[in-house]
């Protein structure tokens, strides 16, 4: 088990659509120690609720959201950083694996909601996600799943499905801001 160091942009892989891990290959030796690497890294960040394959070098189509996605309460017209570390140091949080995921359906009602993300270190922004989505995919042992998510979880799902095809938060979105921006005028 690794901490694995997370890309930042303009990292190549961050920009290339991953490749599908295919479905007898999921509990390979290879593929399992790098989705405990993955949940090592993702423990060890103080803010991120996900983290993508591409995220830490490996382009394909495996990414973790943290179960503190569905518990999290937040203000939509902000990101609370206090609130997220303050879960974090919480317990360790159980992480959900999705390999090979398909959005399979998304709220035509949509939202926008501030965002970040750990491979554009120190900026965030604001997005406009659907308020709920459903996405198939199968777990870490190799079972088919189908999972509907609402608030922060479904962003989640949005944002590190973006991470698969090569997508970056900041491409989409609007009233880019540096941490140090936001904390003075949070102050």
């Amino acid at each position: 088990m690794a901490i694995l160091r997370v890309l930042q942009e303009p990292e190549k892989t961050l920009r290339q659509v991953a490749k599908g891990v295919p479905p007898d290959e999921i509990k390979s030796g290879k593929i399992q120690e790098l989705i405990r690497d993955m949940s090592d890294t993702l423990h060890s960040i103080d803010i991120g609720i996900g983290l993508a394959a591409p995220q830490t070098g490996y382009s394909l189509r495996i990414f973790i959201i943290s179960e503190e996605a569905k518990v999290v309460k937040r203000d939509e017209n902000k990101v609370d950083r206090v609130e997220y570390k303050k879960h974090k140091a919480e317990r360790k949080w159980k992480h959900f694996v999705f390999i090979n995921p398909k959005l399979i359906r998304i709220s035509e009602e949509k939202h926008i909601v501030p965002e970040g993300c750990l491979s554009v270190d120190k900026i965030f922004g604001e997005v406009k996600r659907s308020k709920r989505a459903v996405i198939e995919a199968y777990n870490e042992s190799g079972k088919k799943f189908r999972r509907s998510a609402s608030g922060l979880f479904a962003q989640a799902m949005q944002h590190e499905t973006d991470h698969l095809n090569g997508v970056l938060f900041i491409d989409t979105a609007v009233n880019l801001k540096k941490l140090e921006d936001l904390e003075t005028e949070e102050k």
